[in-house]
C-alpha cells in the first residue's frame, strides 16, 4: 500500500508528524470538518460510527479546514477542545489544512483526483448557491464534511457530498462492503 495518498506528509493535532501509512490495512473515512458550520452536528454520527466500527479495522480521520466562510477559525488547540467538549471526539484529528484552492493540501489534491465526483453531488451545491454562496467548481471539495472512503489498500473507492450523512444507506452499504469483504 504505497499510493500518492500515503506519501502525503500529515501533522496530527498534537504536532506529531505522520502519514496515511500509519493506517495501513484499515478502511479509512477522510472528512474535512469545521466547528461553526450548519453541518457540524455530523460530528455526533461520525463519532458513533467510529466507536462502533474501529475494532473492525476502520478509522475516521478529521481534517479541520477554514476554506468555507471561515467556519473553522480557531487554532488546533481550540478545535481539539471544541471537539472533545461538545462531541467527545475520539477519532484522530489533524492540524488545520486547506482542502480547496491554490493552497490545497497535497492529500486533498490526491483525493479529488482519485474521486472527482461525489455520491449525492448536487443538492448541497444548489442549496449553497440559492443562498448566494459561490461554490468551488468540480472536482474541488464543495463544503465542509465532504467524505472520502478508502479501502484497506489505500485506494479511494467512494466520495460523498457534505450533506450525505454516515447514517444513510448509500454510505453504509459501501462501508459495510469494505469492512465485510476485505481482510
Amino acid at each position: 500500500m504505497n499510493t500518492p495518498l500515503h506519501s502525503c506528509a500529515l501533522k496530527k493535532m498534537d504536532g506529531t508528524d505522520t502519514s496515511l501509512i500509519a493506517y495501513t490495512g484499515k478502511v479509512l473515512l477522510i472528512v474535512n470538518v469545521a466547528s461553526r458550520c450548519g453541518l457540524t452536528p455530523q460530528y455526533q454520527a461520525l463519532e458513533q460510527l467510529y466507536r462502533e466500527r474501529q475494532n473492525n479495522g476502520f478509522a475516521i480521520l478529521g481534517f479541520p479546514a477554514n476554506d468555507f466562510r471561515e467556519q473553522e477559525p480557531g487554532s488546533d488547540e481550540d478545535i481539539a477542545a471544541f471537539c472533545q467538549s461538545k462531541y467527545s471526539v475520539s477519532f484522530p484529528l489533524f492540524s488545520k489544512i486547506s482542502v480547496t484552492g491554490a493552497d490545497r493540501h497535497p492529500l486533498y489534491s490526491a483525493l479529488t483526483a482519485a474521486a472527482p465526483t461525489a455520491v449525492g453531488e448536487g443538492p448541497m451545491r444548489t442549496k449553497l448557491e440559492s443562498f448566494g454562496i459561490k461554490t468551488s467548481p468540480a472536482p474541488e471539495v464543495v463544503w465542509n464534511f465532504e467524505k472520502f472512503l478508502l479501502n484497506r489498500q489505500g485506494e479511494v473507492v467512494a466520495r460523498f457530498a457534505p450533506d450525505v450523512e454516515v447514517t444513510e444507506p448509500r454510505f453504509l452499504t459501501v462501508l459495510n462492503g469494505l469492512l465485510n469483504t476485505e481482510t
